[in-house]
């Protein structure tokens, strides 16, 4: 029990030193190797095995999907599609953005990727149009973890890899709370700027135009549109697996990039290529770690003395569950979505079991938790970038983010974590679960 605890202890004070996450990972290793008697020999070879499974090429590919379609235009052909239908009302370029993360999110898996390309489209609009910069960088920040929700989502596929759950059912899993925050998010929105009088909005299209302009922005996206049809109907029509659709979606995203939307070039691919192979590399080592540490844990038996430790202070299932919801709020807040996966998955998921929750409801409880933790300060990546994209101090997107927390992000998480229906109901219906 005590070495445990040095474990998980030097692990925390590593990841709040700053310390790289895959070492912080290696250092509770080796604590537990050096002082409780392991032999690292079979720790290895149990790592690697791992972290060398075929679904696990999904990575890459996705993340080289991602990166393409961010660079490549496809965007902006998404905002204006989205435009078409919310332009004219006050707040309305706020439910654009909102929607075109969605929409880009179901053809990207990345959040990163779709606050960068979102962003960059629609922050300097909505600043011509005069809507305040801290609340446009806000929206933004909790927009894009969309693309972590909607899937294909790359969170989703390593939780079911680590959980040894269904992929397409996890992929499923978080559809209906995806579309609740679209919701929520856009509802909160136009409520925060109701009354706002420096908004503008736009002129008004001709009657004998509209027409027109609506026919030549819809033949415009519908490159962009078909994409996640190829992709998510292959995966859910039974003709691919999400690693061969990671790969369609790349040589389908490569030549829309050059050809159709013209974002991509020599400079931008190869742009594309290194921050791929990085970010890949560094979700490799992290797993190779964590499928070591997972395994140290589990024999010396965490998760049953988490579990023992939450039912000594309560036997009401719901507020179980709402203590296994703070805890993930807290990982979400200190450190990335991808490494909070990584971390909590093999200690929590067991505890969620013994506590009735349905693992593929587990999996849609924890990405809105992580995407709640990724716009809550401290740590809060996504509301950083949302800041650095958005040009915004994050004092002005303090206030219009607390909001958004509060009537978007919590209603969400509550309703995803107290109706497993809403959860269920598309991986039962399709038969993956």
């Amino acid at each position: 029990m005590s070495i445990v605890l040095i474990a998980i202890a030097v692990l925390i004070v590593f990841l709040l030193m700053g310390v790289p996450i895959p070492f912080s990972f290696f250092a509770s290793c080796l604590v537990l190797v050096l002082f409780g008697g392991y032999d690292y020999m079979f720790l290895v070879p149990y790592g690697y095995a791992k972290a060398s499974s075929a679904v696990l090429v999904a990575i890459p590919l996705f993340i080289l999907a991602g990166s393409l379609m961010e660079k490549g235009g496809i965007g902006e052909a998404l905002v204006g599609i989205a435009e078409i239908f919310v332009g004219r009302i006050k707040g309305g370029l706020g439910v654009i953005m909102v929607v075109s993360c969605a929409l880009f999110g179901a053809i990207s898996g990345s959040g990163m990727a779709t606050l960068s390309c979102i962003g960059s489209v629609m922050l300097p609009r909505m600043k011509a149009a005069g809507y305040p910069r801290g609340h446009s960088a806000a929206l933004i920040s909790s927009a894009s973890v969309l693309g972590l929700l909607i899937p294909p989502s790359l969170n989703m596929l390593i939780f079911a890899f680590i959980g040894g759950q269904s992929v397409l059912a996890c992929f499923l899993a978080t559809i209906i709370p995806g579309i609740i925050l679209v919701i929520t998010l856009s509802g909160t929105n136009l409520w925060l700027l109701r009354k706002n009088p420096d908004i503008r909005l736009a002129a008004p299209i001709p009657k004998g135009e509209k027409f027109e302009v609506v026919r030549k922005k819809t033949i415009f996206a519908i490159p962009a549109i078909i994409a996640p049809v190829i992709i998510l109907g292959g995966i859910y029509g039974g003709f691919m697996t999400p690693t061969e659709a990671a790969a369609i979606s790349i040589v389908y995203a490569a030549p829309v990039g050059f050809f159709i939307y013209k974002g991509l070039n020599g400079k931008t691919l190869r742009e594309s290529l290194i921050y791929s192979g990085t970010t890949a590399g560094v979700i490799m080592i992290m797993l190779f770690a964590v499928m070591m540490l997972s395994r140290l844990y589990v024999m010396e038996n965490v998760p049953q003395m988490i579990l023992t430790a939450m039912t000594s202070v309560t036997d009401n299932p719901i507020i179980l569950v709402m203590m296994i919801n703070l805890f993930l709020i807290i990982i979400g807040m200190l450190m990335d979505d991808t490494s909070a996966i990584l971390l909590t998955t093999p200690i929590i998921l067991p505890v969620a079991i013994a506590l009735g929750i349905d693992p593929v409801h587990y999996a849609a409880i924890m990405g809105v938790n992580l995407g709640l933790g990724c716009v809550t300060p401290p740590c809060a990546p996504f509301l950083y970038l949302g800041a650095r994209v958005g040009e915004a101090p994050i004092g002005e997107m303090l206030k219009p983010t607390g909001w958004l927390i509060l009537f978007a992000w919590i209603p969400t998480l509550l309703i995803t974590t107290y109706i497993p229906e809403l959860s269920l109901f598309l991986p039962t219906f399709f038969g993956f679960h």
